[in-house]
């Protein structure tokens, strides 16, 4: 019978909330913030996100978006030394799911796409067909990542639920 480890239980835990709240972050952009910010005057929508990624930059975002990935990356591991073990499975898919499609997308698309949009003036005319392109490829990539992160949870709360059901 597996015993119950109070270490894991709070590093599950922590990684279950923490790609929640990633995943409630990114949903917000993919269902209106991006929305909105495309509605409005390309010169301004340009303004706004350029701004939105400096204060994004911040000790709360950071720690959550960071902090998660290296819980996601111990709890793959860990899945790995327990294989055995329940839930072993959805910790090794909770921590691939973060890792590849929410920090990584983020790494190799979402952030290469706010550098380019941050060396744009917003004034020029020219702007505008990067800003409409951005917006486009932007989205499509945070929808990837909104998914992985909720998938994350998911899969860290049915590791939690399987660990629960096989201690008595």
């Amino acid at each position: 019978m597996p015993s119950f480890e109070p270490w894991l239980f709070a590093l599950q835990l922590a990684a279950a909330l923490g790609s929640g709240l990633i995943a409630g972050v990114f949903f917000a952009f993919s269902s209106f913030v991006m929305g909105a910010l495309a509605r409005i005057q390309p010169s301004q929508g340009i303004s706004a996100m350029q701004s939105i990624n400096i204060v994004v930059i911040n000790p709360w975002f950071m720690v959550v978006f960071l902090g998660t990935a290296v819980l996601c990356l111990v709890l793959a591991i860990s899945s790995l030394l327990r294989w055995h073990q329940p839930g072993a499975g959805f910790l090794l898919a909770g921590g691939l799911l973060y890792l590849i499609g929410t920090f990584l997308v983020t790494m190799v698309f979402n952030v290469p796409l706010n550098d380019a949009l941050a060396k744009v003036d917003p004034g020029n005319p020219e702007s505008v067909s990067l800003w409409v392109g951005y917006v486009s490829r932007w989205t499509a990539w945070n929808h990837v990542r909104t998914a992985a992160a909720l998938g994350a949870a998911a899969s860290f709360i049915l590791a939690l639920w399987r660990t629960a059901g096989s201690v008595q």
